[in-house]
């Protein structure tokens, strides 16, 4: 049966309005839009199926497979919302609900861990620096610089995924589904962005998990959870002097691993800098390096450790891509760009010295339970 919902996905992935997909399959808008909007449809044409599925090179089991749990946007926390177009943002969307269903694959085959992250949202003295300072208590960390934010919160039960180019518009995004914390990455950014974008977006978990994430107060504390959580009070204050000048505290962001920006607002905010100070080092930061590019920025991008080890041990046990594709229904480039470009479904697939068409799927023998312990 087709399953009009996940063409509405796939289009939405593709970033192609229904005029645009309609014109490349050879049909009216308002056919398609018969296709997008009446659920599930007993009787499709097999032929356009085809059709659609090449235009937006999806597999055509893909849109025979059961509704996948759906995003919903009210219970998402988009890193800028002011900024993102309806398209982007459904494009977004749309990656969070494959990641959902990749996410199910996983479990189902592999023992990840369960959460183990505080809930702030109901304590009304949980303000964004104490809460940063509670996880980091319950997370044994102290005073210590995070040395890699995806591989912590990975650690801790948070699914981390990567979000692709057509979604540059996007900066970070966050969600609660089913007691399973999401977070979704941005891999344009710098590092020390990304690193920040990642500790916003668990702020948003900690402090919304039962309250608004959005609007401007909500990303207001975000910034302060993640300002705190990469960069301690104590840790600050024992080591950045007082009206510090900008080139002590390039030499110190590098501890923290953060922006030299990030740095510059964070001694503002403990009292180290006075207003005047802080907006000459501003003034400064901009003269000096521009507002686009990191000085001495980190030469390595953090990336997920998890999808390291389970497709180590996927490709371990001789079961192929292929076979994994087959079983997901789902495009090597969407997977791809889920799991931080991740070599397994970089690298072209080839056999007896001829290549695979791998979005075009056949059935295949069940893949091997495989157990991993992260």
């Amino acid at each position: 049966m087709f399953n009009s919902l996940r063409l509405k996905i796939a289009r939405e992935r593709r970033g192609l309005t229904k005029k645009t997909l309609a014109e490349r399959t050879g049909i009216t808008t308002r056919t398609l839009s018969t296709y997008e909007n009446k659920g599930l449809l007993d009787a499709a044409d097999s032929n356009l199926v085809i059709r659609i599925a090449e235009v937006l090179n999806y597999p055509i089991e893909f849109f025979y497979s059961d509704n996948p749990e759906q995003i919903v946007k009210e219970g998402v926390s988009f890193r800028a919302m002011t900024k993102l177009s309806a398209s982007k943002r459904d494009a977004a969307l749309s990656a969070g609900t494959l990641a959902v269903e990749f996410n199910q694959w996983l479990e189902s085959r592999f023992n990840l861990r369960q959460h183990d992250i505080l809930d702030c949202s109901n304590e009304s003295f949980a303000e964004p620096e104490s809460a940063a300072q509670m996880l980091r208590e319950h997370w044994n960390l102290g005073e210590l610089s995070i040395s890699n934010m995806i591989h912590i919160m990975e650690s801790k039960g948070v699914r981390v995924f990567s979000l692709t180019e057509n979604c540059i518009e996007v900066d970070a995004f966050s969600f609660w589904l089913d007691e399973k914390p999401f977070i979704f990455l941005n891999t344009m950014k710098t590092p020390e962005r990304s690193r920040f974008d990642a500790a916003h977006e668990l702020g948003h978990l900690v402090l919304h998990k039962h309250a608004s994430n959005n609007g401007r107060q909500a990303e207001e504390q975000a910034d302060k959870f993640a300002s705190a959580f990469l960069m301690p009070k104590g840790s600050i204050l024992a080591t950045v002097p007082s009206y510090p000048s900008l080139n002590q505290l390039l030499e110190l962001k590098k501890h923290w691993k953060v922006s030299l920006a990030a740095l510059i607002r964070r001694t503002f905010d403990l009292g180290l800098s006075s207003e005047w100070h802080y907006r000459q080092l501003n003034i400064e930061l901009s003269s000096h390096y521009g507002r686009k590019s990191e000085p001495e920025g980190l030469k390595n991008r953090e990336t997920s450790l998890i999808f390291q080890k389970i497709f180590s041990k996927i490709r371990a046990s001789s079961t192929s891509r292929l076979e994994i594709l087959n079983q997901l229904k789902l495009p090597r480039d969407e997977l791809s760009s889920l799991t931080f470009n991740n070599p397994f479904f970089m690298l072209q697939s080839i056999t007896s010295g001829k290549k695979h068409k791998e979005n075009t799927f056949v059935n295949s023998p069940k893949a091997p339970q495989l157990k991993a312990v992260n």
